[in-house]
């Protein structure tokens, strides 16, 4: 035996060719080089923001009577529509994916259904703030409103949670299926109990890519939610949904662009940025806690 692990160890140190040595440690350089510019940016954001973010820049409202500067509504406005979107989206997209594949028989159809996700997934989002503002604030007559932009990323980011969900479901090896209708299990049963356990870390991918797009969304926001953000939250959550306002992305694009307010600004974006992390962690642990069950 040890004369046989010796000759397969000689063998695969034959195979090894300086080009492969040379293709591998460009690919660790490239990657290197993607995560050392993530990690550039992430520290340069926190260094220009967090200087400006303080209590008050957090838990009050801009007022342009005192001339200061408040982020409170925008905070609550953007933890509503990522909630409230994904409320909306994630059932249909995930429901959309087991559909498609574990029931559609009609195989061109599902193609077709692929064909048309993918490309929605690529359309810029001014054109679904057009959709938007046209379809929820005109015809359903919804106005410039929290609750038509919800309705408008909810949209937007279906394509993603359907394409993803629908691949981590392909991922799932087919003798699971197959072990599972040999034991007599309904299909339900399957899909409930070994289908989307297995694929819950796919489907969290494309979950933390929604809510990425939709932290970081601002011109479609922009026609359908409007851009106030001088009003504190007051009511129900209903009552909220039915006004207009800003979230981090519009007051950050308001206060660079429109303002010049380049301090003001970084403090959004560092806000913005430990926000998206914290929604990430919360994921994480909560799909931890799923897998051990």
């Amino acid at each position: 035996m040890p004369e046989l692990s010796v000759s397969i160890s000689s063998i695969t140190a034959k195979k090894r060719r300086p080009q492969e040595a040379l293709l591998y440690g460009f690919i660790y350089l490239l990657s290197g080089g993607a995560a050392a510019l993530v990690v550039c940016l992430i520290v340069y954001v926190l260094a220009k923001g967090l200087p400006a973010v303080s209590f008050a820049f957090l838990s009050s409202a801009e007022n342009p009577i005192l001339e200061t500067v408040g982020i409170f509504p925008s905070i609550v406005n953007t933890l509503y529509i990522v909630f409230f979107s994904l409320l909306v989206s994630v059932p249909l997209g995930v429901g959309g994916a087991i559909y498609l594949n574990e029931y559609a028989k009609n195989r061109r159809l599902v193609r077709l259904i692929e064909f048309a996700a993918e490309t929605l997934s690529g359309i810029p989002s001014i054109l679904y703030g057009v959709f938007g503002y046209v379809f929820f604030c005109v015809l359903l007559k919804l106005q410039v409103s929290l609750i038509a932009g919800v309705l408008t990323l909810a949209v937007m980011v279906l394509p993603i949670l359907l394409r993803t969900a629908q691949e981590a479901l392909k991922a799932v090896p087919e003798s699971y299926r197959e072990g599972s209708r040999g034991l007599g299990a309904a299909k339900w049963y399957l899909i409930r109990t070994i289908l989307l356990p297995c694929a819950l870390k796919g489907i969290l991918t494309g979950i933390l890519l929604s809510v990425g797009r939709m932290v970081g969304e601002s011109a479609a926001l922009l026609l359908v939610a409007g851009g106030s953000a001088m009003y504190m939250p007051q009511g129900s959550v209903f009552a909220q949904l039915s006004r207009s306002g800003s979230t981090l992305s519009v007051a950050l694009y308001r206060y660079a662009a429109s303002r010049g307010d380049n301090d003001t600004a970084f403090g959004i974006a560092a806000v913005l940025l430990l926000i998206v992390v914290l929604l990430n962690l919360l994921t994480r642990f909560f799909a931890g806690r799923l897998e051990k069950k």
